[in-house]
C-alpha cells in the first residue's frame, strides 16, 4: 500500500493563507491611500501636481491674486478660453500644432513660452533663434524689462536666445538670454530657457515667485496650455512612417522582390518523373495477423476479432459459391445450406451468429468457419 505525498486542498490552502492575507492588506492600504489623496494631477508644470517638477504652489500664488486659470490640454481647449484679457502660457510649445499655434497667439493679450525648441521657432518666431545653453543657476537680469528689474536675481539658465530688438535678459554663459521678451505691438511674447522658476521646487528661491506672478499675473485670465502628443489636431500634420520612405526605396524593394522570384525559379528543384521506392524492411502477412490478434486478445476484443473472421469467411464463400460480392446474406445461407447439405439455421448461426464471448469460443468459431469452407469447397 502506497501512501500518497501530493499536497491536497486543505495543505495548500493552509500554506498559502497567510501570503494571501498580507497580499490582499498591502492592496487594501493602497487603495485607501489613493481614494484619501483624492483626486491629482502629475506632470512637468501642471497646475495640480505637488511633484518637484509640478506647478501647484505657482497656481495657488496666482489663485490668491484673484487670477482666473483655465487648464487646457488640447489646442480646441485653449482656443476656447483665450482672448484679449488673458495670459496665454504654453509648457510645451513644440507639441502645440503649428497651423493653429500662430492664430491661437494672436487673440492673447500677452503669451509666454516654456523651452521652445527649433520647430516653433522656425514655424512661429522666425527671427529668433537658440543662442548656446548653459547650466541652471541663480542669475541677474541685466535688463529692462519690467518683470525681471522687480523680481532680480532668479533661477534661470538652461537655452538662451537672441533676436533683434527683443530684450534680452538672465543672459547665460554664451550670451544669449535665458529670459527673452519680444514686443508684437501691444502683446508681448516671452521665452523662458526652462521651467525651473515656476515649478515647486524652485517657486520659493531668489526672485522667481515675483517673477512668475507678474509674468502670468498681469492679466485676470491665465489659460494655462499644456500641449499633449494625444491632441486630435496633431492628427493632420503627423505622418506615417510610410510616408517618410523616399519614392527610391519602394522602386529598389520591386527590383529587389523580382530578382529574388527570379532566382528562386532559377534555382528551384524541378519535379521529375515519379519513382517507386523499394521499403526499408518486408512485414510477412503471417506477422502482421499475428500482431493484429495480439492486439485483438489484449484489448478482449473476442467479438470483434470474431466478426471479422466471419466477414473474411463469407467473402471467400461468396467467391468460392460464385455469388456476387454484393450478395445479401439470406442468399449466402441458401446457397452454403444447399452445398454443404446444413440446415439454414446452423450455417446462418456460424455466419452471421452473435458475437462470440471470449477467447475459446472465438477459436471454435474459428474452427467452425473453416469447417463450413472445406465442405462448400467440396464439388
Amino acid at each position: 500500500m502506497s501512501t500518497s505525498v501530493s499536497p491536497d486542498v486543505r495543505r495548500v490552502w493552509r500554506g498559502a493563507r497567510v501570503p494571501l492575507a498580507l497580499l490582499a492588506l498591502i492592496f487594501l492600504a493602497g487603495a485607501l491611500l489613493l481614494l484619501g489623496r483624492g483626486e491629482q494631477a502629475y506632470g512637468a508644470l501642471e497646475p495640480g501636481s505637488y511633484e518637484q517638477g509640478g506647478a501647484h504652489a505657482l497656481a495657488a500664488l496666482l489663485e490668491d491674486q484673484g487670477v482666473d486659470i483655465r487648464v487646457a490640454h488640447t489646442i480646441a481647449e485653449a482656443d476656447a478660453e483665450v482672448g484679449e484679457d488673458a495670459t496665454l502660457l504654453v509648457t510645451a510649445p513644440d507639441l502645440a500644432p503649428a497651423k493653429r499655434f500662430d492664430t491661437l497667439r494672436e487673440r492673447a493679450a500677452d503669451v509666454v513660452l516654456v523651452t521652445p525648441g527649433e520647430a516653433t521657432l522656425r514655424d512661429s518666431l522666425p527671427l529668433v533663434h537658440p543662442a548656446g545653453h548653459s547650466d541652471v543657476g541663480t542669475l541677474k537680469p541685466q535688463c529692462t524689462v519690467a518683470a525681471a528689474v522687480a523680481a532680480g536675481e532668479a533661477t534661470l539658465g538652461g537655452i538662451g536666445y537672441a533676436s533683434p530688438g527683443a530684450r534680452s535678459c538672465y543672459p547665460g554663459e554664451d550670451g544669449g538670454g535665458t529670459l527673452l521678451q519680444l514686443a508684437e505691438g501691444e502683446r508681448t511674447t516671452t521665452l523662458l530657457g526652462t521651467p525651473a522658476p515656476l515649478t515647486n521646487a524652485r517657486l520659493a528661491e531668489q526672485g522667481n515667485a515675483a517673477l512668475a506672478l507678474r509674468l502670468l499675473g498681469a492679466h485676470p485670465k491665465l489659460v494655462w496650455y499644456l500641449p499633449t502628443t494625444s491632441d486630435p489636431a496633431l492628427d493632420d500634420s503627423r505622418r506615417s512612417i510610410f510616408d517618410l520612405i523616399p519614392d527610391g526605396w519602394y522602386y529598389g524593394a520591386a527590383q529587389a522582390f523580382v530578382a529574388v522570384a527570379l532566382l528562386a525559379l532559377w534555382r528551384a528543384r524541378r519535379l521529375g518523373p515519379v519513382v517507386t521506392e523499394p521499403l526499408p524492411i518486408v512485414v510477412r502477412a503471417a506477422e502482421t495477423a499475428e500482431g493484429r490478434a495480439r492486439l485483438y486478445r489484449r484489448a478482449k476484443a473476442a467479438g470483434h476479432a470474431g466478426e471479422t473472421l466471419r466477414e473474411a469467411a463469407r467473402g471467400r464463400l461468396r467467391t468460392a459459391l460464385g455469388l456476387p460480392r454484393d450478395a445479401d446474406a439470406q442468399a449466402l445461407v441458401a446457397s452454403v445450406s444447399t452445398r454443404t447439405g446444413r440446415s439454414a439455421n446452423d450455417a446462418g448461426a456460424v455466419l452471421y451468429g452473435p458475437p462470440v464471448p471470449d477467447d475459446p469460443a472465438l477459436v471454435r468459431l474459428a474452427d467452425e468457419l473453416d469447417r463450413v469452407e472445406r465442405e462448400a469447397g467440396r464439388t
